[in-house]
């Protein structure tokens, strides 16, 4: 009798394990992380995180960056490996992607980050879709549906990219991570059934963090605290001369994640994608809780402190 109620107990405890395990989104990050700062705080929210399970960080290539060397995938590479290091997580893939954008829009740009997404995606099923959200540019998701189109059906992209005004259902692709790979972005768009969802830069960027809250959370804490407040402190923006001290940092790529996490702190709609490409609709976030964000952002790195 003894004996029959702890098989019982293990076997309930096996099935709540295997449901957990089955509930998460699997999940590879395709990510620019040596190109800003708030690449670095995405990974950090998505890694340990109980909404996924994320098998594995792409590094990607930020050729137009005027501080860009000749190998800035390798830059954002070596800052994935850090960020693992510091969390002391294993089991985290760390492929290495493309260095160049696509030079034709039939050829692709194979690199170990392309053939993974590949092999992860042959992993999953229609039911249980391999999820990619794309931090920069699109040219390793993009090179791995031109390699082998059969993932097609097997991956929801999330791409975070291009400005919108939902109004009117108008595109400006001379955005950061669009230019850095335009015609990959355009495979996007053009690929018929690809499930595709976008986190524009119009609505991304009112997601914003202040020096003076990230100080009080993480200055001082040691480990990847003491390097996310580095990165902030010794990076240059380049883009702008508005806040010369840096005070305020759009948080872009954190909401693509936590868009992902908690789609009830959003909005989005379908809509039409550019004349100029394939006719067909995708799906764009149009508004966050930048608030609600926030909160889960701290939360969870809370629980990265305590372990």
């Amino acid at each position: 009798m003894k004996n029959s109620l702890l098989i019982y107990v293990f076997m309930a405890l096996f099935c709540v394990s295997l449901t957990q395990a089955q509930t998460k989104i699997p999940l590879i990050i395709d990510a620019d992380t040596a190109n800003e700062v708030d690449d670095l705080f995405a990974l950090v929210r998505a890694i340990n995180a109980p909404e996924f399970n994320l098998l594995g960080i792409t590094s990607a290539q930020f050729h137009t960056s005027p501080l860009a060397t000749d190998s800035t995938v390798v830059e954002s590479q070596r800052i994935n490996e850090k960020i693992i290091e510091l969390l002391k997580v294993k089991n985290i893939a760390l492929p290495l992607g493309a260095n160049k954008p696509l030079a034709d829009k039939h050829k692709p740009m194979p690199s170990p980050a392309s053939a993974f997404i590949i092999k992860k995606a042959h992993q999953a099923t229609i039911n249980n879709k391999l999820h990619v959200v794309i931090l920069g540019s699109c040219t390793n998701v993009a090179s791995a549906i031109l390699t082998d189109p059969s993932i097609i059906s097997k991956i929801k992209v999330h791409y975070l990219g291009f400005w919108h005004n939902p109004k009117t259902n108008s595109y400006n692709k001379k955005e950061f991570n669009s230019g850095n790979d335009v015609i990959a972005v355009n495979v996007l768009l053009n690929t018929p059934k690809l499930d595709l969802s976008v986190m524009t830069a119009t609505t991304s960027q009112h997601l914003v963090f202040t020096k003076k809250t990230v100080d009080s959370k993480l200055k001082g804490k040691g480990g990847i605290a003491n390097y996310l407040v580095n990165r902030w402190e010794t990076y240059k923006r380049w883009w702008t001369k508005k806040d010369p001290k840096q005070k305020k940092w759009i948080m872009w790529d954190v909401a693509i994640i936590e868009a992902l996490a908690h789609p009830e702190f959003t909005k989005s709609n379908t809509f039409l994608t550019p004349a100029e490409n394939t006719q067909r609709h995708i799906s764009i976030y149009t508004h966050i809780d930048t608030k609600k964000m926030e909160a889960d952002f701290w939360q969870h790195f809370k629980t990265l402190l305590n372990k």
